[in-house]
């Protein structure tokens, strides 16, 4: 089982994360959503594809652009498709 924790509140936990160059991505029903927003930043990988972020915050503290998402990985990355990952801002064990 794999959890991410920030600021000490469990905000994903899964026994069923997909490992892609050493980032766990989390199942998007793992994730406990009412601590994520949206934001407008974006990034594009050769081989997955463009990603989406969002800031995650607990109890006012805010970790800005921490968490990215594929909703349309290009096909050598579908099995991570809607899947989200963490920056170290987040802990993940």
């Amino acid at each position: 089982m794999k959890t991410a924790t920030f600021q000490g509140t469990v905000i994903a936990s899964s026994d069923k994360t997909v490992v892609v160059e050493g980032n766990d991505y989390f199942p998007p029903e793992s994730v406990v959503w009412e601590h994520f927003t949206r934001t407008e930043h974006a990034t594009g990988c050769p081989w997955k594809g463009t990603a989406s972020y969002y800031t995650v915050s607990v109890d006012g503290n805010v970790a800005e652009n921490a968490a990215w998402v594929y909703e349309a990985p290009k096909d050598a990355a579908a099995e991570i498709k809607d899947h989200i990952a963490f920056y170290p801002a987040v802990t993940v064990s």
